[in-house]
């Protein structure tokens, strides 16, 4: 039986989601046609604010336990789905111009308590550029996390349980990365209002619920299985992006079609499916995931799953720090 690796897999090729995006856009330049903004994405997130405000409206008056279970079996699904039109929001793929764009993502950001999105924005797009590369994919686990937790059950659910703080902590290190715009300093003003709001005409057992959602919805939780899919190595040690097939995309608004999503970051997450309907030998013979329930197990319990089993490169190749991460769209426009 393999053992767990303890060390990063280092790769000396790019990453491959450019070559792919070349490839599919010589094999099928229709894809241009799924390209579009997705203004009811605007909608569905401002939808889930209502519902998230009205539940902890709700339990403004009930004992504080209570919060406890709402939020792990509903605000999480809530919650989750916000943090994808945050992230298409981070795409600008919801409106046309920019600064609607943000309004989107700072709406969409006011549930989950901590300003995140804008900060979001920026690491997110260098993770599409950099893939791997440590210093600027704030995606891949620090060295000490890896060291720490290695392949063991009890550390691999705390990790998960204190995933926000790792991941907060890991920006610390993509210093080249971090920026702070105005619109960052819009999205904390704004969410200390609503946090304060909340307090002042619900009460703090609200806000608990609101925090508790945020909490679960990205941590120790089948949600939090999604960081696990999306690039650690958990079917093959060489294919380095992963995609789910499963019907909690129907609510996550198509979070799991990841390897679509990389290679063509331009298309909005209605039009992931038909990408992959449209160029099916690209993406059939790639390994995939169909149960996020299957998949947090496997990662807790599998000693042969650690957090070293990421790929990762030293090289960054001839992208620069400016670069926004639509190369389907530069291909297209050559």
């Amino acid at each position: 039986m393999a053992s767990a690796p303890t060390t990063f897999t280092v790769a000396t090729a790019t990453e491959p989601h450019r070559v792919r995006t070349r490839q599919i856009i010589k094999a099928h330049p229709e894809v241009k046609q799924l390209m579009t903004r997705n203004p009811a994405t605007f909608l569905i997130g401002a939808g889930c604010v209502v519902a998230q405000v009205g539940l902890a409206y709700l339990l403004r008056n009930q004992a504080w336990y209570w919060t406890i279970p709402v939020a792990y079996l509903v605000g999480a699904f809530f919650s989750h789905t916000l943090f994808v039109v945050i992230h298409e929001a981070a795409h600008n793929l919801v409106f046309r111009k920019l600064w609607q764009n943000v309004a989107t993502g700072i709406l969409a950001n006011f549930p989950s308590i901590f300003p995140t999105a804008i900060s979001f924005k920026n690491f997110h797009i260098k993770h599409h550029v950099f893939q791997g590369v440590h210093e600027l994919d704030a995606d891949l686990p620090d060295w000490y996390e890896a060291k720490l937790i290695r392949n063991y059950s009890i550390g691999k659910a705390i990790w998960l349980f204190f995933f926000p703080v790792f991941q907060l902590i890991r920006t610390v290190r993509c210093r080249e990365v971090a920026t702070v715009d105005r619109y960052v300093v819009a999205n904390i003003v704004a969410q200390v209002a609503f946090d304060a709001a909340i307090v002042y005409f619900f009460g703090w057992t609200a806000l608990l619920y609101l925090f508790l959602s945020f909490w679960f919805s990205v941590g120790l939780h089948p949600l939090g299985a999604r960081w696990i899919q999306e690039h650690y190595l958990t079917l093959s040690p060489e294919q380095e992006t992963y995609s789910y097939y499963g019907r909690l995309n129907g609510i996550n608004l198509n979070v799991g079609f990841h390897n679509e999503h990389h290679d063509m970051p331009s298309i909005p997450w209605n039009n992931l499916p038909k990408l992959k309907t449209v160029a099916p030998e690209f993406y059939e013979p790639l390994l995939a995931h169909t149960s996020y329930t299957k998949l947090f197990f496997q990662f807790l319990f599998d000693q042969e799953i650690s957090l070293y089993s990421r790929i990762t490169r030293k090289e960054r190749g001839t992208a620069t720090l400016k670069d926004q991460s639509v190369p389907d769209k530069e291909l297209l426009s050559v």
